[in-house]
């Protein structure tokens, strides 16, 4: 059983006008502390990672080393580079980290043989636990059950953020007891849940991330009537921040909330002013429920 378990939030990263805004981050990061969330993720998909160098990554992450312990940090590990990639993952390991969230390498699709290799070549090089990043709709590359299988077989692949859209492998994966499953699809973490995931990896709990604990904590507790009511009512805001590409919908909600400024990084957009009166909308309702 890994330490992974609970609701880990896939930090964005705050922007003032076009450069890291540390306090911005710090005031997340606080945030998100206080309303009891299990853990962060650095430089994942949420954070526009892609539009960061590698040097503002390591800044990101020091920056929340320096406010968050070790054990509830994991760092965002991405690239198609394998050279690059084991480089960067060793300037990442002289930092004190819980893991490392490790999809394929995308947009050059390798075969199911060369997934193997790659996973391998990583975690063999690590000193930290693995989460493997399920995500085919962003890396191009579709994993077939026995080699999802064989590849969390490895000692240091510990985890699956499932992202994948296929049941039957979310099934064999939860059966298998081999790696622990953390939804990676907000939209599904309830029946993710309920069928033995232990938390998930989500987006959209940088938004009353108390309620995501509390979702978390009721079907944990076998409260399955209360839990499924709490997921129908943040249901509205889980289908909300995904009407546009992640994390626009998701900055624009903290705006809301004044916790960091609406900013992104091009070739990402902004939220559109239609999408702002909805999560506005959203927000507004949701509030009332449980003032």
């Amino acid at each position: 059983m890994s330490s992974f378990q609970g609701i880990w939030v896939p930090l964005v990263t705050p922007f003032q006008n076009g450069a890291i805004d540390f306090v911005g981050l710090r005031r997340l990061v606080g945030h998100l502390l206080e309303k009891g969330v299990d853990g962060l993720v650095v430089c994942g998909t949420t954070a526009e990672a892609a539009a960061l160098s590698k040097h503002e990554q390591l800044t990101v992450l020091d920056a929340v080393l320096e406010q968050v312990p070790a054990q509830r940090v994991v760092m965002g590990l991405a690239g198609n580079n394998l050279a690059e990639l084991l480089q960067f993952q060793n300037e990442i390991l002289k930092r004190p980290v819980a893991g490392l969230l490790v999809p394929p390498p995308y947009y050059i699709r390798p075969s199911q043989a060369g997934l193997e290799a790659f996973f391998k070549t990583v975690a063999d090089a690590s000193s930290v636990p693995i989460i493997l990043y399920d995500i085919p709709y962003r890396t191009g590359v579709v994993f077939k059950q026995a080699t999802l299988l064989n590849i969390v077989a490895h000692e240091r692949i510990v985890a699956i953020k499932d992202c994948g859209g296929n049941q039957s492998n979310t099934q064999a994966l939860l059966a298998s007891s081999q790696v622990d499953v953390l939804c990676g699809e907000d939209n599904q973490i309830f029946s993710a849940l309920c069928l033995g995931a232990k938390g998930a990896i989500a987006a959209s709990a940088h938004v009353h991330p108390e309620l995501f604990v509390a979702l978390y904590q009721q079907i944990r507790d076998n409260q399955l009537t209360t839990g499924r009511a709490t997921f129908f009512n943040l249901l509205p805001l889980i289908h909300s921040l995904f009407v546009e590409p992640n994390p626009a919908p998701v900055k624009t909600a903290l705006a809301l909330e004044g916790l960091i400024r609406d900013e992104l990084r091009a070739p990402m957009q902004g939220s559109s002013e239609a999408l702002k009166v909805r999560l506005q909308s959203v927000l507004k309702v949701l509030e009332n429920k449980y003032k």
